[in-house]
């Protein structure tokens, strides 16, 4: 007779046992039930609030003139506890008083990103430089950044030129993406 290793008997029993029924419950009712509770618990998950979050804006890859495209990356680390982001950030260039949102970028699908603690996720504002003076372009000062459905922001300078308009300073050639991964 040739033995078997005990691991393999071992792991022969264990599969024999989760074939087994419990007693008549219903083992879908349970799975079900088991599914709902793990979803829960997933969704629990916390939404990052912009006070415990580290943002950094740039280098950019600015654009030299008028009529060009430029990116300014952001990136965001997490300073606190696990949290997740969702959606697009809220996004708003000014000039003194006069300010205008940046328009989410329209064929990308946002994906939730869960961050750990010192976890880091990067989104990208695409814009075209304008003409100063020109009427139709955004004389930018500021950069505001808030996270999805806050709304405290955080504020930055804007050094990348005037921002040009479609068809005024309050409808920006530019576009913000989505929250990616980033890092490691």
């Amino acid at each position: 007779m040739r033995a078997l290793p005990i691991a393999v008997v071992a792991a022969a029993a264990a599969l024999t046992l989760t074939a087994c029924d419990s007693g008549g419950s219903n083992s879908n009712e349970d799975g079900k039930k088991a599914s709902t509770a793990s979803s829960a618990a997933a969704s629990s998950s916390t939404a990052c609030k912009i006070d415990q979050i580290g943002i950094q804006v740039g280098p950019a890859n600015a654009a030299p003139t008028a009529g060009d495209t430029g990116n300014v990356p952001v990136t965001l680390t997490n300073k606190g506890a696990e949290c997740t982001l969702q959606g697009f950030p809220a996004v708003k260039v000014q000039d003194g008083g006069t300010g205008t949102d940046v328009p989410e970028e329209k064929s990308a699908t946002p994906p939730k990103l869960t961050l750990a603690a010192s976890g880091t996720a990067s989104f990208t504002i695409t814009y075209v430089r304008g003409t100063a003076g020109d009427g139709k372009s955004l004389a930018a000062t500021t950069l505001k950044i808030g996270l999805p459905g806050a709304a405290t922001t955080q504020g930055f300078k804007w050094s990348y030129g005037p921002l040009a308009g479609k068809t005024g300073p309050n409808d920006p050639n530019a576009s913000v993406s989505s929250f990616q991964p980033a890092g490691d």
